[in-house]
């Protein structure tokens, strides 16, 4: 189903899953050359859950049933983005990896974050109904 939106400059459905794919592909290699102690275990897991669930999620948005559905489920690949980057962070402020071997990785989820909000506002500009919940019985500044 086409909402009028183009992920990022031009990607198209299949470039971006291509691109969380290989996303998640790197992320797995990095998790397995973490050193092998409780703390590179714990951090390792979380890290690997959000940063798969990215394309996993985006999987989903290519699946949408309307407007206000892709921007719902957007917003999963958003979070799962974000929070990869921050499990990269406290791998490499912690010290368990040099932020070397950290930063192309970490630039790539602030990147898919960054198109990912981009597309939501996209979304929604094209699509005003995804910006008023019906029934919500809390008014809008807008309306009033």
């Amino acid at each position: 189903m086409d909402f009028g939106f183009w992920i990022g400059a031009g990607m198209n459905e299949y470039e971006f899953k291509q691109r969380t794919k290989q996303l998640a592909l790197r992320t797995i290699k990095l998790v397995e050359s973490l050193p092998k102690s409780s703390t590179g275990a714990v951090l390792g897991k979380q890290l690997l859950r959000s940063a798969t669930s990215v394309g996993a999620n985006y999987r989903a948005v290519c699946r949408a049933k309307s407007p206000a559905d892709m921007v719902n489920k957007l917003r999963i690949v958003e979070e799962e983005a974000d929070e990869s980057g921050y499990w990269l962070e406290l791998i490499g402020e912690s010290g368990l990896l040099s932020q070397d071997r950290l930063t192309d990785l970490l630039k790539e989820f602030n990147e898919i974050t960054a198109m990912v909000v981009a597309s939501q506002k996209t979304i929604r500009t094209n699509n005003p109904e995804c910006n008023a919940n019906p029934k919500s019985k809390i008014a809008s500044p807008k309306s009033k």
